[in-house]
């Protein structure tokens, strides 16, 4: 799923968890990461939402968020931002630990 700062807040509003990968074009470690939230997105579909939010062509809810370093994800749940959050390259088991931290909330 892509985030955009005219969907994303509706979608967090939703109360579904949601997991939001900040990323950018020229960042290596994001780009390294793509695939593996990709992966992680197809596993947990239907019960986390997971996407990403592109930096270079948005920036209101990244400002909005405090995200000053790349990749960072962040987690949602019940329309609100938890204190889950990831930053830097992750490997796959990382993510889903979070991811699962997120669920038990």
């Amino acid at each position: 799923m892509t985030f955009t700062d005219s969907n994303i807040n509706e979608i967090i509003a939703s109360g579904k968890p949601v997991v939001v990968d900040f990323w950018a074009t020229w960042c290596g470690p994001c780009m390294a990461m793509a695939p593996i939230v990709e992966e992680i997105a197809k596993e947990y579909e239907g019960r986390v939402v997971i996407g990403k939010y592109n930096c270079d062509e948005e920036n209101d809810f990244a400002t909005e968020c405090g995200i000053r370093s790349l990749p960072t994800l962040l987690f949602f749940k019940n329309g609100v931002k938890t204190d889950i959050r990831l930053v830097g390259g992750q490997k796959a088991d990382a993510i889903r630990a979070k991811v699962e931290a997120l669920l038990a909330l």
